[in-house]
């Protein structure tokens, strides 16, 4: 028995493994942020700087990584929903 192709409305969201992976990018440094529990001390010490000021500004740079990511990858998902509408449209 032959299944029919799933039809969805225009502009319905897709969940695909590319745009979870872009949702934890962006999710994450919330997520570290905002538990504060595992931060909140001071040993170890980097160069003589607390842990807790030195995570948060890691962070920063694990942020700026994290989002440049899913940049890239939310710009390459979307080239390949354009050339997928594109290029797989019904001939009349």
């Amino acid at each position: 028995m032959s299944q029919a192709p799933e039809v969805r409305p225009p502009g319905a969201p897709v969940v695909t493994p590319a745009r979870v992976v872009i949702a934890v990018c962006l999710i994450a440094p919330f997520v570290a942020m905002l538990w504060v529990g595992s931060y909140a001390k001071t040993d170890p010490a980097f160069i003589g700087i607390p842990f807790f000021y030195w995570y948060q500004m890691a962070w920063v740079l694990i942020s700026t990584a994290l989002t440049a990511t899913a940049y890239v990858l939310w710009q390459r998902d979307q080239r390949a929903r354009r050339s997928e509408t594109q290029g797989g449209g019904v001939a009349k």
